[in-house]
């Protein structure tokens, strides 16, 4: 397969690193470590091209994944003849280059939303102007570029005029228009895609993309060609998928903006236009695996939009080994290679009842023999099956176990994290009174919180203070002190017209809050201030376009209202606001590229609630590496830093590190030594806890592209396909006949991993590779 293709001396050099020695799949591929390796791949590729054609045609992405390409790009200019940047070029393939010169390049802008303003911060036309034609040095005047508020449209209008409320109704362009205004949209419609196809010619009469970098959705899309766009597509104005719309949410603002909002994107032809072009896709992370493998192991097909890569000799996919654990060649590397482990073995047979969809107790040696896997097993003999189901009911003899006498401390990320990945688990701890539990979210949360569930959240504050209805800030020390006090019988009141089902009284409770989160954040000394305060944070908010960064104070806000929610879970188990700690740590700004944890602003604050709190377990989420927020992945680093720390001045031998998944990724079942039987009692507390009390959430303005709705359901679909997967195995009349009726009653399960601390640190340091390589 290598010798098939024409490779440049820089992916010599990262293949040679990289110690692959067979490629098979329809696309050829380069594997790296890490993210940051990924970006040093990608920008020296890139500089070795510019190098060889400078006055080149290139595309490249926009969002999180070419964050470490723009930084290493510009870091090998800038250092390229001293001593840092020599070191690279020698070790990477360029030691032979002349210093690439960039201004006489031609950017092509690979998609946008349609409508947008090019002026938003959240627009693609200004992320490419900051990052690329200012950052790079580009020339502004031969860019291609897609500027919403410069394509014309009909009798000279703004698309504010033509489409007010910011929606495309592409119907129009096959049916006869109802109104004046929708005859207008209908010209305008015409009219852009006139100018698409301008765009696509513009493209073309420059002899096409030569260098084209992109990142892959989770449905396959590259640019905004989602699953089924066809293969001999161009640029054109288009609607996505539900999967390209919840990763937009982000950028947007949320679903129910970017669900609205069409796209303008290259097509797939115009991507693989110039027969010579260099085409690169790149993937980091675990959750990218499946698409990843797919998009290379499928011939030609419009379901998987990458596969028109194969049309490029140069056409290249550069992944992190997270992003190719699902190649057949790693799945091969994985068994043929290394020390035989028992979770080999597990996980071999696991995959064996799957694949003949057999229950365990079914699969026979001729089964195992003729597998290409299960073959390999050392010792393989008719007790094989059996040991690995034994092993999956010690697991889940672990997971019945009533623990006592522990002081319990659950973190997670965010908000709602602790809740989706292990509340049945939680709430059989919290049922032993000499359990001691405390709860912690290490970031603040903000930016899951729309403007509009702000702004109405204070408009119905001052209706209520109008009515006299928030009687608290009538009390003469409230604007004092009493802001501060009782904010347990906040929770106690919400909770009570959750019982009663009295959705007005538990949206008063919710102001009440707001109430004192304003007097906190903006210093608020009186009742005339305070009202003069929410008009200000409404104007603000009314003022800002929708994805827009807010300012610190109405961040804050916001991640009090986070805050809140958090408290109203854990008190439906009694525990008080007080041992629920607020975290808020300060790598979590909400930018486009976030600040990797500061050892001192991020570490120390979690050591300090060690020592307050002693715990003697501890439960973080476990996620590899770009799984999905990479939030979840920075907190983890800075716990176990933490952890690292305060085993210096505190005996941890017998503390015990609960590592656990829930939306953005789940454990297979040989990555877990713990299984939890969660019944639909369990379920239900879950569903309703989370839609009672995780306010800004229940809509879902950023769900998971996995499913168009609550994060609650997409944790307990999770819980219930682990079943699925134990049951395969055990067969199902283990479970309905068990003689345990936590067992019988369990319709999902939870799968974690509990590990000492040396295990915890180690696994740590092996995501931690992860971050190495940052420039």
């Amino acid at each position: 397969m290598l010798s098939k293709y024409p490779l440049s001396e820089v992916e010599k050099a990262f293949l040679a690193e990289s110690g692959v020695d067979k490629i098979s799949t329809l696309i050829p591929y380069l594997l790296v470590d890490n993210f940051p390796k990924l970006g040093l791949l990608t920008a020296c590729r890139f500089l070795e091209w510019v190098a060889e054609n400078p006055e080149g045609v290139i595309s490249l992405p926009t969002g999180k994944s070419p964050e470490f390409f723009i930084k290493w790009t510009q870091h090998l200019l800038e250092n390229w003849d001293n001593k840092k940047g020599k070191e690279v070029r020698e070790k990477y393939g360029l030691g032979a280059c002349k210093k690439p010169v960039l201004k006489d390049l031609t950017f092509v802008q690979i998609d946008e939303f349609y409508p947008i303003s090019s002026k938003q911060h959240n627009s693609f036309f200004d992320y490419v102007n900051k990052f690329y034609i200012q950052g790079f040095g580009l020339s502004q005047e031969k860019a291609i570029l897609i500027n919403s508020d410069e394509i014309p449209l009909a009798d000279g209008l703004h698309f504010s005029q033509v489409f007010p409320d910011l929606k495309v109704d592409l119907s129009l362009r096959f049916r006869d228009p109802i109104s004046d205004q929708e005859k207008i949209q209908q010209k305008s419609i015409y009219m852009i895609d006139q100018w698409c196809g301008d765009y696509e010619q513009r493209i073309r009469d420059k002899g096409g993309i030569g260098f084209f970098l992109g990142g892959i959705g989770p449905d396959g899309h590259i640019a905004f060609n989602t699953r089924g766009s066809h293969i001999f597509s161009v640029t054109r104005l288009t609607d996505t998928n539900f999967e390209t719309q919840a990763v937009a949410a982000g950028d947007l603002g949320g679903i129910e903006i970017s669900a609205n909002r069409l796209v303008m994107t290259i097509g797939l032809d115009t991507i693989v236009y110039n027969p010579d072009a260099v085409g690169i896709i790149i993937a980091a992370g675990e959750a990218k695996a499946g698409i990843v493998r797919d998009s290379l192991e499928t011939p030609l097909n419009n379901v998987y939009p990458a596969t028109v890569l194969q049309k490029l000799k140069n056409g290249r996919f550069y992944l992190t080994k997270g992003a190719a654990v699902k190649l057949t060649d790693s799945l091969d590397s994985y068994y043929q290679k290394g020390e035989w482990t028992f979770e080999k073995t597990e996980r071999a047979v696991l995959e064996l009842c799957k694949k003949l969809n057999k229950y365990g107790h079914r699969i026979k040696i001729g089964d195992l023999k003729a597998d290409k896997y299960t073959k390999l097993i050392p010792g393989l003999n008719e007790d094989t099956v059996n040991q690995v189901m034994k092993a999956a009911e010690a697991k889940l003899a672990k997971g019945l176990e009533q623990e006592s006498n522990e002081v319990l401390l659950h973190t997670g990320p965010h908000h709602d994290d602790i809740s989706l990945g292990i509340l049945p688990h939680i709430t059989n701890q919290l049922n032993e009174p000499s359990n001691e539990a405390h709860f912690s979210v290490l970031t603040s949360g903000f930016t899951a919180v729309t403007n509009t569930f702000v702004i109405d959240t204070l408009q119905t504050t001052k209706r209520l203070l109008d009515e006299g209805k928030i009687q608290m800030v009538n009390f003469e020390d409230f604007f004092e002190v009493g802001y501060s006090l009782k904010t347990d019988k906040d929770v106690y009141h919400f909770l009570t017209n959750v019982a009663s089902e009295n959705p007005d009284a538990r949206k008063r409770g919710l102001c009440h809050r707001v109430v004192r989160a304003l007097v906190i954040v903006y210093g608020v000394k009186n009742k005339t201030q305070l009202r003069e305060t929410i008009n200000e944070v409404i104007s603000v908010l009314k003022n800002s376009y929708d994805g827009e960064k807010n300012p610190a104070k109405i961040q804050k806000v916001k991640g009090m209202i986070r805050e809140f929610e958090e408290e109203l879970v854990w008190a439906h188990f009694g525990v008080q606001v007080k041992n629920v700690h607020h975290l808020r740590l300060g790598f979590y700004t909400g930018d486009i590229f976030t600040e990797q944890p500061d050892k001192n602003r991020d570490v120390d604050p979690i050591v300090d609630m060690f020592r307050k709190i002693k715990p003697t377990k501890i439960s973080l989420t476990l996620d590899p590496e770009g799984s999905g927020p990479d939030t979840h992945y920075k907190v983890l680093q800075a716990t176990a830093e933490a952890v690292k720390k305060w085993s210096q001045e505190h005996d941890t031998s017998n503390l015990r590190i609960i590592g656990y998944r829930n939306v953005w990724f789940k454990f297979e079942p040989h990555e877990a030594n713990v299984i939890v039987p969660v019944s639909l009692g369990d379920m239900s507390v879950m569903e309703d806890s989370f839609s009672n009390c995780y306010l800004s959430q229940v809509n879902a303005s950023f769900p998971s592209y996995a499913h168009n709705g609550k994060f609650s359901t997409v944790a307990k679909r999770t819980w219930v396909g682990q079943l699925n997967d134990i049951q395969l195995l055990l067969g199902k009349n283990y479970f309905y006949q068990h003689d345990r009726a936590k067992v019988r009653a369990s319709h999902g399960l939870i799968f974690f991993r509990d590990m000492n601390v040396e295990e915890f640190l180690a696994t740590a340091r092996e995501l931690e590779k992860s971050i190495d390589g940052m420039v």
